[in-house]
């Protein structure tokens, strides 16, 4: 039954920590699910893991019960039937039948009566209604934020990066795209298929490369052979507008390769060998798949990119695509909205510097460094990037992607800083640096 299948992911995503992409990949591959039944899954899987903070608050207030009060299988049968009152417009009847089913199956009867009782109260009410019910008494950014699943900080984070004078539209239109369901967006690598080889993909708006193709990327030959791959347009335009800066020749470095999904772009356009570096070996080990197509001039090495083993200056690209809070991918990643804090910010800043500062002494005079981040926080991308040392010098980074309107940065111009609600993309942000040529 589908939504036996969207518990089990949504129990392993609260309980145990998974990604919620990996864990329905995982569950809807073993459960032999596809087509609609599939499509049903996901879409209440991910819409619920978006949403859960604001179901969370409905549910107290249409329960009158504290979620600590209550089991956590039921918690979650009950942010399931949430979704799919609220969003997936599933008849009432199905919504209160089959969450009170489920609760008699992952649970016992015993709480089959609670679970009707709540469900029942639940799609009496509209979500518009009982959102502005709850959010009375909110000011203008607690309310959108709890009408679009966002926290509070997070709200702030994206306002920040709108500019001097942000507009709350825009602002709400931006929490609206990260809410939208997503399509899955491929990529044709370079010297190895063509994005019309693709079969059922349309072709992007910007990247030569992308595509995007609804159902299970899998199916696809191009795909299972690593000649093709999952990757958001976003990052494809990063890598296209690096390239272009990039010394036509000389080693490239991608400093922070896993998953390996830029790299394998990277390699597709390098001139020469690609070098990837990467810290853990499990994460290694996946660069090394995202790249097995491609059969010579890559190499995969295990390293630190604090601590650089590689000779400085020894590179004409180097890509810093650094660990980031990902406040640019919610769309995408529907459960690390609940799962980061402000705090992060500050643990990852002085790790951002440092890698910074590695790739500025790792690239060769003439060369360029592309400092990279899905987050488009200020702390996280233009602070990063205000004060670089004598010698180096920030290039107009949106001037080499003439085909994306509205790429610059409204925090500095010379940055790229792509939207999800104008782009239809991640939050990207890119930064290219030269360095100087010593007799400059």
């Amino acid at each position: 039954m589908p939504r036996r299948v969207a518990y089990e992911v949504l129990e392993e995503i609260n309980a145990d920590g998974a990604y919620a992409n990996l864990a329905l990949n995982k569950r809807l591959s073993s459960s032999g699910l596809s087509g609609k039944d599939a499509a049903f899954v996901t879409e209440l899987v991910a819409g619920t893991c978006r949403m859960q903070g604001t179901y969370d608050e409905i549910i107290e207030f249409v329960s009158g019960r504290d979620l600590y009060d209550l089991q956590p299988e039921v918690v979650d049968i009950l942010r399931l039937a949430c979704h799919q009152a609220f969003k997936m417009r599933t008849p009432s009847h199905a919504t209160v039948a089959t969450s009170v089913d489920l609760a008699g199956i992952v649970v016992g009867e015993r709480v089959t009566g609670l679970v009707n009782a709540i469900v029942r109260k639940l799609c009496r009410v509209s979500f518009a209604e009982v959102v502005a019910e709850i959010s009375q008494d909110f000011d203008d950014l607690d309310s959108l934020g709890f009408k679009h699943a966002h926290p509070r900080w997070i709200v702030d984070s994206l306002l920040s990066a709108l500019g001097e004078e942000p507009d709350l539209e825009e602002l709400e239109n931006w929490l609206e795209a990260d809410n939208e369901p997503t399509i899955p967006m491929l990529v044709a690598r370079p010297g190895l298929c063509e994005r019309e080889d693709l079969s059922g993909a349309s072709p992007a708006r910007y990247s030569p490369w992308a595509a995007s193709r609804p159902g299970n990327p899998s199916e696809l030959s191009l795909v299972r052979s690593g000649k093709a791959a999952v990757q958001d347009e976003g990052s494809q335009l990063v890598v296209l507008a690096a390239s272009r800066a990039a010394n036509a020749s000389g080693v490239w470095l991608d400093m922070c390769s896993g998953p390996g999904g830029k790299s394998a772009l990277l390699r597709g356009l390098a001139p020469k060998t690609l070098v990837s570096a990467e810290l853990h070996e499990h994460r290694a080990g996946l660069v090394r798949s995202a790249l097995r197509a491609y059969k010579d001039r890559w190499q995969v090495i295990v390293a630190d990119g604090r601590y650089p083993s590689w000779k400085p200056a020894a590179f004409s690209l180097v890509l810093a695509d650094v660990p980031c809070t990902g406040l640019g991918a919610l769309r995408r990643r529907p459960e690390a909205r609940w799962r980061r804090t402000r705090e992060d910010l500050a643990e990852l800043a002085p790790l951002q510097k440092q890698l910074l500062e590695t790739a500025l002494s790792s690239v060769s005079p003439g060369g360029v460094v592309a400092y990279v981040t899905c987050s488009p926080h200020p702390q996280e991308t233009v602070e990063i990037v205000r004060n670089l040392p004598e010698g180096y010098e920030l290039l107009d980074a949106p001037d080499l992607l003439p085909e994306v309107p509205e790429a610059k940065s409204r925090l500095n111009s010379k940055c790229i800083q792509l939207f999800p609600h104008i782009h239809g993309t991640d939050a990207m942000f890119a930064a290219l640096i030269r360095r100087l040529d010593e007799e400059s």
